[in-house]
């Protein structure tokens, strides 16, 4: 089982000052530990309730701390998790995550979800429309960005977003993987079948993988009406509770990661809660990453 490690507190010591050199020595230690993937929360403002700040707490623009990530890098893929649609334009999120690709040596994926934090989206003037239509848009999306990363450089006429031309260069160093993000049924995983490379659930230790096996059960029929190979889409859960990265934490995770991978999840996203994601990552390095390796 592979692992990411997804980053969702930026209220470092030191303040404002200590984000860049921190985030430096996160993508060294996580390529030292043998970390997967590196990914960051894609929001305005810092979530309130999630025990970690305030709507005031540090929260930096994903894309460009992506590609601070890809300077200090040389091996972890990338990614936001998720991007909401309302966030940006489609055709410029498929320009920021076509050169966010190139730069990084082809190490981009895109992380896609419909958006639900409506706090910030007043807070920025952004229109936020309802949840249907939220849905709407994130389907165009996908449509986009892959004309956008194919040789079809014509125009897009959808009812949402209109596109005169689908220029893009330089275009991506190799097509950038799509996650669909979201465990909604009828639209979400539907959209995964259609147009996603993989799929992103929640995972908790009070579920269990049963539930997780459900929704993949599902995914699975979507993709035998949309005949997508259902072997190929990634499958993989952000694990949404706190990991204690020594001895006796790292094996109790490991031991419930076990029923996930039996269900068949290939890959795992953990958040470092606390202001030291450096020496989470090293933890993880020492007492979980050997032996999700073995699932």
């Amino acid at each position: 089982m592979k692992l990411g490690v997804h980053l969702v507190n930026f209220d470092f010591p030191g303040g404002p000052a200590a984000i860049g050199p921190t985030l430096a020595r996160v993508g060294a230690a996580a390529e030292a530990a043998g970390v997967d993937n590196l990914s960051a929360m894609d929001h305005y403002l810092q979530i309130a309730g999630m025990g970690i700040g305030d709507v005031d707490t540090p929260m930096p623009e994903g894309y460009t701390t992506l590609a601070f990530l890809a300077a200090h890098t040389t091996s972890v893929e990338l990614q936001l998790l998720v991007t909401g649609v309302t966030y940006r334009h489609p055709g410029l999120l498929a320009k920021i995550v076509s050169t966010l690709d190139v730069l990084s040596g082809g190490r981009a994926v895109l992380g896609l979800g419909a958006a639900w934090y409506e706090r910030e989206h007043a807070a920025f003037g952004v229109p936020f429309p309802p949840l249907a239509e939220r849905f709407e848009r994130l389907e165009e999306t996908l449509q986009i960005v892959h004309q956008m990363w194919s040789d079809d450089d014509g125009p897009f006429h959808g009812k949402h977003y209109r596109l005169a031309e689908t220029i893009n260069s330089p275009q991506p160093l190799r097509r950038p993987p799509v996650m669909v993000g979201g465990a909604g049924e009828k639209k979400t995983l539907r959209l995964v079948a259609r147009y996603a490379d993989a799929t992103n659930l929640f995972a908790r230790p009070d579920t269990g993988p049963d539930q997780v096996r459900a929704k993949l059960d599902v995914l699975a029929e979507h993709c035998a009406r949309e005949g997508t190979d259902y072997d190929r889409i990634r499958k993989t859960v952000l694990w949404a509770a706190p990991v204690a990265a020594d001895a006796e934490g790292g094996k109790a995770f490991t031991d419930q990661l076990a029923g996930y991978a039996a269900v068949g999840i290939e890959e795992v996203h953990v958040m470092p809660w606390t202001g030291d994601p450096v020496g989470f990552i090293e933890g993880l390095g020492g007492q979980v990453i050997p032996r999700l390796k073995e699932l």
